[in-house]
């Protein structure tokens, strides 16, 4: 799946060749929404050197089991996911999953169905791949994030902490992350999942 088309907007499979156009887009994205995340210097030492410096992204671009898609409006880049295709989950191992690692979107094409378009494309690849579970990880202070996977069946499984390191600099209070899964081909009472740190 190399594009798709909806409402004027453009998802598009990437590849190295856009490590820069990634980086850039993942930076400005981030700088929108989480300051408040941290201690002096570290939303520059998220975004420039842990999370999207370009040789960090074009080594995650050249991961086969890694697909990133840039969605754009009028030619421009305004959202990104990443997904892992195999991806296993601690206490759900017997399951076939993949990962939704990242779905960011820049507020202006925010609150426009463009989220549900993406999640949508999640849950096609996942249908490709014949997985039977997704789950994806989010900050458990993220109320809205949250609300927003639960509608499309995602469950909390799971919780954990930050580390610091690496995460010394981010403030204590929003290191929490919440994991939730959604079954896909099989349905299982499954609850809970034994996951208590994030690489």
């Amino acid at each position: 799946m190399n594009g798709l088309n909806k409402s004027e907007t453009i998802i598009k499979l990437i590849d190295e060749n856009n490590a820069d156009e990634l980086s850039a887009l993942a930076k400005n994205i981030y700088s929108h929404y989480y300051d408040y995340l941290w201690n002096e210097g570290g939303k520059d030492w998220y975004m420039h050197v842990y999370a999207y410096n370009v040789d960090v992204i074009k080594k995650e671009l050249s991961d086969k089991n890694n697909l990133h898609y840039i969605a754009y409006q009028n030619h421009e880049g305004v959202a990104y996911i990443k997904i892992k295709i195999d991806a296993v989950l601690k206490g759900f191992e017997q399951f076939n999953a993949l990962e939704l690692e990242r779905i960011y979107i820049l507020p202006k094409a925010a609150g426009k169905g463009l989220g549900k378009q993406l999640i949508q494309l999640t849950f096609d690849i996942a249908d490709q791949h014949h997985k039977q579970m997704i789950f994806l990880k989010a900050m458990d202070t993220g109320t809205n994030a949250i609300a927003f996977y639960n509608s499309f069946g995602f469950e909390e499984c799971g919780r954990f902490i930050l580390s610091a390191p690496p995460f010394n600099l981010m403030k204590e209070e929003f290191r929490g992350m919440i994991i939730l899964k959604k079954m896909l081909s099989i349905d299982l009472n499954v609850e809970e999942c034994d996951a208590t740190k994030v690489k």
